[in-house]
């Protein structure tokens, strides 16, 4: 009975992700992805997005920290990001990144805490 309520939980959880916007139609695909030959799948790229994107936020922060930002590659960085979480499915991380490479090609910091 217990496993029936965990199981219950994870599908309504994984359910209000795509409801709010968290997830996107990519994300099942990858599900899809899934089989009995590599039951794991969905963990590890998973896994692997969110240990690529502690990089790149890390990169992010030290370009954005330059007396003088290089917008180009804060760009790439963004444009990385934005890759990636749109080949998981990430769908709201996606979408913080187009407000983000706009204030890149404006060459415009102060506009990031306004469109962010």
């Amino acid at each position: 009975m217990e496993v029936v309520q965990l199981q219950r939980s994870f599908v309504e959880y994984m359910d209000s992700l795509f409801r709010e916007g968290f997830l996107d139609a990519q994300f099942s695909q990858l599900q899809q992805l899934q089989d009995d030959s590599n039951p794991d799948f969905v963990v590890e790229v998973v896994s692997l997005f969110f240990e690529d994107s502690e990089r790149l936020l890390n990169d992010l922060t030290m370009a954005l920290d330059q007396p003088n930002v290089d917008f180009k590659q804060v760009d790439a960085h963004v444009h990385q990001l934005k890759g990636s979480s749109s080949s998981v499915g990430a769908q709201r991380v996606k979408n913080c990144c187009i407000p983000f490479r706009n204030c890149c090609e404006e060459q415009n910091t102060e506009a990031w805490s306004s469109r962010l």
